[in-house]
């Protein structure tokens, strides 16, 4: 089925085009799983909520901008992609299922989260990279299993200091906001094991060498006049890494060290349930 196909098809709502849409997908798949991405959807077929043992959801890459409140059926949904849509706001049906592990909600229009999230106390992943973000909402300071935080690509200046609250977290990616400063929260989070500020306006890194269980800190293409100290064995990816000596005074002047541009580390592609 051609692109442009889909994209009349999926505008038009009747089941018929619907099950066009869907290429005769008239039972659950053994898997348990329906991966829908890149159909041109503008609406989530309801016909996919009556498959109620349903774990896996990929919509990714569509033109969504709501959900159908059908989908509350699927009450066993683990995993979940909005990714690549056209959401303004997190339709509030999301935050209903609450055996949600993995959701992945980024590069759409979203301003905020609604405070309805804090009822998904079984996500552990969470990305919400490239929306339209100025700050990180405190409800994703409720999410107390939460292990993964991908919020790149927005325009966050600071984090809430509630954010130690999340006592499991131990990733957090923070590439490419507007962070003036290392964010002080985080100095209070021993558990962490990656911190990614790469791609921000920090001119300055504190120590991190108290983080007992940092494994992995990326600070590339910041201002930077020094490099976070870190304790032995935590690997540093940006200017003056553990490869290279940091720029020493002469005379007060700071004597630059040229680098190679290193690649930055992404985060895994969407992840499979342990």
């Amino acid at each position: 089925m051609g692109n442009s196909l889909k994209a009349i098809v999926a505008f038009v709502p009747s089941n018929k085009c619907q099950k066009y849409l869907l290429e005769d997908l008239e039972e659950m798949p053994v898997d348990k799983m329906v991966d829908l991405s890149g159909r041109q959807m503008r609406q989530l077929p309801v016909h996919i909520c009556s498959f109620r043992e349903l774990v896996k959801l990929y919509l990714s890459d569509n033109n969504l901008n709501h959900l159908p409140p059908e989908l509350e059926q699927l009450q066993n949904l683990q995993i979940l992609a909005l990714d690549f849509n056209n959401f303004k706001a997190l339709p509030l049906v999301v935050c209903t299922l609450k055996q949600l592990c993995i959701l992945y909600l980024g590069n759409n229009k979203l301003c905020s989260l609604p405070l309805e999230l804090r009822l998904l106390q079984n996500l552990k992943t969470l990305w919400i990279e490239s929306n339209c973000l100025q700050y990180l909402p405190e409800v994703v300071c409720e999410l107390s299993l939460l292990k993964t935080l991908h919020a790149g690509s927005n325009a966050l200046r600071t984090l809430p200091p509630q954010l130690q609250c999340l006592q499991e977290l131990r990733t957090i990616w923070l590439s490419g906001n507007l962070l003036s400063e290392f964010p002080p929260v985080l100095l209070d989070m021993p558990f962490l094991e990656v911190i990614d500020v790469d791609r921000n306006s920090i001119r300055f890194f504190p120590s991190l060498a108290h983080l007992p269980g940092l494994k992995l800190v990326i600070y590339d293409h910041n201002p930077c006049r020094n490099a976070p100290k870190v304790a032995k064995g935590v690997r540093r990816v940006g200017r003056w890494s553990e490869e290279t000596p940091e720029p020493r005074k002469r005379s007060g002047a700071v004597i630059e060290i040229t680098l190679d541009e290193k690649p930055l580390l992404p985060p895994a592609t969407k992840t499979e349930l342990e």
